[in-house]
């Protein structure tokens, strides 16, 4: 390849990346519209760099200067909203969307200052409902080097003695990563919310269980769930300032 076709390439990133960052800052979603502006300004400086026009140069001067102010704007706007414990995000999942993956939805507040993960979800009973609580706690593993305590309240199944096996056996697989699984049952739970003790707080209209089954196990989307089709719902996304937190267990 050539020099000037990556070039391009890495131009033609950069105006996606940077094009989502204004959609997400229209939507108020300031948090994720820093993220991608940062991105796209990466990219943009690259194709600067690269750039031998000076007419050229001149613009792309001029768009870093922009994205960067507003980037920075933002940031320091998220930073006065999460120390006044006020930041409120919303997400809207619409029906039979794809492109959600847990991934998407948690990687950026799963960072090395969060221990402790709480998850109260009524539905973490069903055997599919199960997987998705594995596949959330195979996230965090992945993402959260500094998690060593891990806590879910969830509603008794009627097939108990079943729901209470798959947990633990999800409890014994997170203890080889040094994670300590605490479960407890709740008969009158309805909340369902995903507390980190760095201070985010996601709350989900159908908690963890936003995908709709395929038609058989050999759809496209059954191994892939980028590609599965959701249920609709709403993520609610804040910062607490204080979040109380329990002593991590050895």
């Amino acid at each position: 390849m050539s020099d000037a076709a990556r070039l391009a390439g890495v131009e033609t990133s950069a105006i996606s990346l940077l094009k989502r960052a204004v959609e997400l800052d229209s939507s108020r979603r300031f948090d994720e519209a820093v993220t991608c502006y940062q991105e796209g300004l990466q990219l943009l400086l690259e194709v600067l760099k690269g750039t031998q026009d000076d007419a050229k140069k001149k613009k792309y001067r001029e768009k870093i200067s922009e994205y960067m102010a507003r980037a920075e704007e933002l940031k320091q706007h998220v930073k006065e909203e999460k120390e006044a414990g006020k930041y409120h995000e919303q997400i809207h999942i619409e029906a039979n969307s794809t492109g959600h993956t847990y991934e998407k939805l948690f990687t950026r507040f799963i960072d090395k200052s969060v221990s402790e993960i709480e998850v109260e979800d009524p539905y973490i009973r069903s055997t599919h409902q199960v997987y998705n609580f594995l596949r959330f706690c195979e996230l965090v593993v992945k993402r959260g080097p500094n998690v060593k305590k891990m806590k879910l309240i969830t509603g008794t199944d009627n097939d108990g003695q079943g729901q209470q096996n798959r947990l633990y056996q999800v409890g014994q697989s997170l203890h080889q990563h040094g994670i300590h699984l605490e479960v407890d049952f709740s008969s009158t739970l309805h909340d369902r919310e995903i507390r980190f003790n760095n201070g985010w707080v996601i709350k989900i209209g159908r908690g963890l269980d936003i995908y709709k089954a395929t038609e058989n196990k050999f759809s496209i989307g059954f191994c892939d769930f980028e590609l599965r089709h959701c249920h609709e719902t709403t993520v609610d996304i804040f910062h607490r300032k204080h979040v109380k937190s329990e002593p991590v267990e050895s």
